[in-house]
């Protein structure tokens, strides 16, 4: 819009307020009794010229997604996610797969994570419900997150990848007197090197669901376009929101679309295609 368009409109803008406001109270309503403010001043007595303007310029949050109990899909960037409570209502039955899981899969977040506060990990179920429950809170579709778990950690929350000599790599409990450590622990092979704040209370260690939790986060940080800072790495392709196979394989690789991130991406889409987790032999991997 040119300046003249838009000085115009602020004109115009600004003349509604002025009748708005010869009509309307000098103050606005408060509700402090039962814990809300009416911001605008809407009520009774009409509404302020100030509130007005606000209204007009301040467009309003998204809504929420309401999950309801059929196959969880990708959300387009921008969406207002799920609750932990709502996500965990609309989770559907499974049978445990993985008899080792039961422990972890009963096994809650401990306390904050620093730069992460919608991660929780407040979640229990069987490994395809906690799957679920991710893939529902943080707006991916479920199958991915079954086929990227099943390369990640075949679905074994006691999973150890990433061996080590260098002890000062592994999170605490896991270093050894002798001889390697795992650098990735999990479900979603969470790497201490990097995601220091998932080991907080160990709880990338002993919490499938916060496992799964903090890994899905960082997919959905990418997903949204926040990591900018891709297009100042090596790269195959400049780095942009919205691309759900990009972000899977940046957990991998790191990088955006290199070498790496392609092959892996690549696996997981076999995989999918496969719907390896549906196969007998699945069940003893």
């Amino acid at each position: 819009m040119d300046k003249q368009a838009c000085a115009k409109r602020v004109c115009g803008l600004a003349a509604i307020a002025v009748v708005v406001a010869s009509l309307a109270p000098t103050s606005t309503t408060s509700s402090a009794a039962s814990g809300s403010v009416n911001a605008i001043g809407i009520g009774s007595k009409g509404a302020t010229a100030t509130a007005l303007a606000e209204r007009i310029s301040t467009p309003a949050p998204p809504t929420p997604q309401q999950p309801t109990s059929g196959h969880f899909a990708t959300l387009p960037v921008g969406s207002a996610l799920p609750s932990d409570a709502a996500c965990a209502a609309a989770v559907r039955p499974v049978a445990e797969l993985r008899a080792d899981n039961v422990q972890a899969n009963h096994t809650v977040g401990v306390g904050a994570t620093d730069g992460q506060p919608r991660v929780t990990g407040h979640f229990v179920g069987s490994t395809d419900e906690i799957i679920q429950w991710t893939a529902c809170k943080w707006g991916i579709d479920e199958d991915i997150v079954r086929a990227q778990i099943a390369k990640e950690s075949a679905w074994h929350q006691n999973a150890r990848g990433d061996l080590t000599t260098d002890q000062s790599s592994c999170y605490p409990s896991l270093r050894t007197s002798s001889g390697p450590c795992p650098e990735s622990v999990g479900l979603g092979q969470v790497r201490y090197l990097y995601h220091g704040a998932a080991f907080a209370n160990g709880n990338a260690v002993n919490s499938s669901a916060y496992n799964l939790d903090y890994t899905y986060a960082a997919w959905r940080s990418c997903f949204e376009g926040q990591q900018a800072w891709l297009n100042n790495a090596e790269r195959g392709a400049q780095y942009a929101a919205g691309d759900q196979w990009g972000c899977v394989g940046l957990w991998f690789a790191g990088r955006w679309y290199t070498n790496d991130a392609i092959t892996y991406i690549a696996a997981v889409k076999d995989y999918l295609a496969q719907r390896v987790w549906e196969t007998p032999s699945f069940k003893s991997w």
